[in-house]
């Protein structure tokens, strides 16, 4: 019995040679196929082709010119088609190693007749020379101008001058970018998909500049080739195959303008694409619609445009019907594009004066396409001016003071505190009085004042009324006296020493105030669990190991919120989660853990309550008062809380009052200093009607903390 599978592998393939299969699955990868398109062109410039060869070669090169063409004129945007750099080099190779193999056949076979390069080349040259080289070599020349000076150099001029721009201009869009971000209007991940799209943008801009010398080399390397093939066929025909020199000039002249032609047209539609897409830059959507809506949005010159084509329609020796059909085509576009925008600026001008959904007259199915859950969402922070206050957000000049003051504020209290405030929503309302605002957290009043946008607010740093002409108030933030004045009185209210702020600034420094007063409310759930994502992978092993067997996110936000609450930065959320993971071991109540978490952030709480010469003043509790407050404290544990006598608590809110006030007289801003133990039952005790007051335990000072005792109680 005969073995049929001897000489044969595993599975019955040839050993050691690849099957059909295998290489189709080998040429099904993208990456392999262009590698072997890449070697194929090089494999070209070196070794002959046959003329059937050289012919499929043409016709690709041919087609992949006219799909770079369609490509650039139907995509949206130039990013659509950031490849196109490689293609063209791609390209540029391709049509240059196929002059090098038709610059072979005519050379080498021009003699043996107008077929001697294939039939691609020698029907361009006869259908372009109409038997007459003169004219072949006139309209191959006129093409090489029309691609190297017209095309080529206009789109490599707009490609470096937009590389140039885009490049000058990154610096303030990355700006842009970070504003938008740290304002609340974009999330991280579309502002690192918008600094993407900047990367990429002037990459493609910069790559498009060098890419447009390739267009410019391919142009002066065909002109040469056409020049070398002539005199270099003539020479052979002549001198080495014995043809007249009239028989050399036309097979040659043919055969070379021939492949010139053949080359020549690729280029010129890939150098009319590349001008499209570096001239698209400021233009959104496919080309065509682009410029139909830019040519037909103004009627006037349509019209215009008809009206001179029937005039020279009319002329004497004029031919007739040719201009009166452009003239009548561009009447009736004209006609058309004027009724479309009159249509547009008619449904415009309705929905403007269309009903609100919700108000008489308004169509029921505008209020029904509005979901009953929208009247739910709650805006954290928001803002409502009353009508003479909308200059502030939309000045006569453009300006827009109150927002950039509010981003900025965000940006600060984002360094300061440790998270990022929530957006800020700025309504008008008109039932409010003209010159008053209204600031609401989470729905709720926190705050009102009135402001006059062009006038100066006036204030006396020592508490006392201005001596200025104006409107006498009240400043909205602390209460002060203050007095708004003209713009003119500016000047004399700074040189007398008062303080002088706009209208803008006031408001947001009652921002300031009130976020400050209310940021453990402002902490949500999902803000808390943002900020423990973007941990350091180090400390988010630490975030695994508490989270969630040992303590829950809600657990950590309270603790936050307690620090916030007394207005401890969260920024260095590293040590506050270290501090949580210590304390767990004999506590899970919020209040126990925060103390806990104070005592690891005691470098940060003293240098916040520096002061400006260096060392941290503080007011000490006596021994009476802190065996007072121990005896007070009932309950064990968790359940621990302060009974003290009335006739005692006013008496400990006297002596708190006096010592503090005292301290200011001389210039102090000191801070309360008590046990570790009934720190927290002093501090709930002096909130109540000092709220600004700085309460520490023992345990907060830290050992390198210069101190100065300003007083005791």
């Amino acid at each position: 019995m005969v073995d049929v599978t001897a000489g044969q592998g595993v599975g019955g393939t040839n050993a050691g040679f690849p099957t059909l299969a295998e290489i189709g699955n080998i040429l099904k990868r993208g990456d392999i196929a262009l590698a072997l398109g890449v070697l194929t062109i090089l494999v070209v410039l070196i070794l002959p082709l046959p003329a059937i060869v050289l012919d499929l070669f043409l016709a690709i090169s041919i087609t992949l010119s006219i799909l770079i063409l369609m490509t650039s004129l139907f995509i949206q945007a130039p990013l659509e088609f950031s490849a196109f750099p490689t293609v063209l080099l791609i390209s540029t190779m391709l049509r240059l190693s196929l002059n090098m193999a038709s610059t072979r056949l005519i050379l080498s076979h021009g003699h043996e007749g107008t077929d001697a390069a294939g039939h691609v080349i020698e029907a361009f040259g006869s259908f372009v020379m109409g038997g007459n080289f003169v004219i072949g070599i006139i309209v191959f020349a006129i093409l090489i101008i029309v691609n190297f000076v017209v095309i080529t150099k206009g789109s490599g001029r707009i490609a470096e001058v937009a590389a140039r721009f885009h490049l000058d201009a990154m610096p303030g869009k990355q700006m842009a970018i970070d504003a938008d971000l740290s304002a609340g209007l974009i999330d991280e991940a579309v502002a690192k998909q918008r600094r993407k799209d900047l990367e990429d943008e002037s990459g493609f801009f910069g790559a498009m500049d060098g890419a447009s010398k390739f267009v410019r080399g391919d142009a002066i390397a065909g002109l040469l080739i056409v020049f070398i093939n002539v005199v270099g066929g003539m020479i052979i025909g002549v001198a080495q195959q014995g043809l007249s020199f009239a028989d050399a000039g036309r097979s040659y002249t043919l055969l070379t303008v021939g492949d010139g032609l053949v080359t020549q047209v690729p280029a010129l539609i890939v150098s009319t694409a590349a001008g499209l897409l570096v001239s698209k830059a400021g233009v959104s959507g496919a080309a065509d619609k682009a410029l139909m809506k830019q040519f037909s949005g103004y009627p006037q010159a349509l019209a215009m445009s008809a009206a001179v084509m029937l005039v020279l329609a009319a002329l004497p020796g004029i031919p007739t019907i040719p201009f009166l059909a452009l003239g009548s085509g561009a009447g009736a576009l004209a006609w058309h594009a004027r009724n479309r925008n009159r249509a547009t600026a008619r449904a415009a001008e309705v929905a403007k004066t269309a009903p609100a959904p919700g108000t008489p007259g308004a169509a029921g199915s505008a209020a029904a396409e509005e979901p009953i859950s929208a009247a739910l969402k709650i805006d954290d922070l928001k803002i409502e001016l009353g009508y003479a206050l909308l200059p502030l957000v939309n000045g006569p000049d453009g300006t827009d003071r109150l927002t950039e003051q509010i981003k900025a504020l965000r940006r600060s209290l984002a360094i300061e505190m440790g998270f990022v405030m929530p957006a800020v929503r700025i309504l008008d309302n008109v039932q409010l009085e003209a010159n008053t605002y209204i600031i609401k957290i989470k729905e709720v009043d926190a705050g009102t004042g009135k402001i006059w946008p062009n006038q100066f607010m006036v204030m006396d740093p020592g508490g006392s009324q201005v001596q200025v002409p104006g409107i006498h108030t009240t400043e909205p933030t602390f209460g002060l006296p203050a007095t708004w004045v003209d713009a003119s009185l500016k000047e004399e209210a700074s040189l007398k020493g008062y303080t002088v702020v706009d209208a803008a600034t006031v408001l947001s420094t009652h921002l300031t105030e009130l976020l400050k007063a209310n940021m453990s409310d402002l902490l949500s759930y999902g803000e808390v669990q943002k900020l423990l994502k973007e941990l350091p992978k180090e400390q988010g092993e630490l975030v695994k190991d508490i989270v969630p067997g040992q303590v829950t996110v809600s657990g950590i936000q309270r603790v936050l919120q307690l620090l916030l609450a007394e207005r401890i930065s969260i920024r260095d959320l590293s040590t506050i989660l270290e501090g949580i993971a210590d304390s767990l071991a004999f506590s899970r109540n919020p209040a126990t853990m925060v103390e806990h978490v104070r005592a690891r952030l005691a470098r940060q709480i003293c240098a916040q309550n520096t002061s400006y010469s260096g060392y941290l003043p503080l007011i000490a509790l006596s021994a009476r008062w802190e065996q007072a407050f121990a005896e007070s404290i009932i309950g064990q544990g968790e359940e621990r809380s302060l009974a003290m006598q009335p006739s005692k608590l006013s008496e400990f809110m006297t002596g708190v009052r006096e010592a503090f006030e005292r301290a200011a007289r001389e210039g102090e801003a000191p801070v309360l200093v008590t046990s570790a133990a009934i720190r927290p039952f002093v501090r709930s005790l002096v909130e109540r009607f000092r709220a600004q007051t700085t309460v520490l335990s023992q345990a907060e000072i830290h050992p390198r903390a210069r101190l100065k005792t300003v007083g005791s109680i």
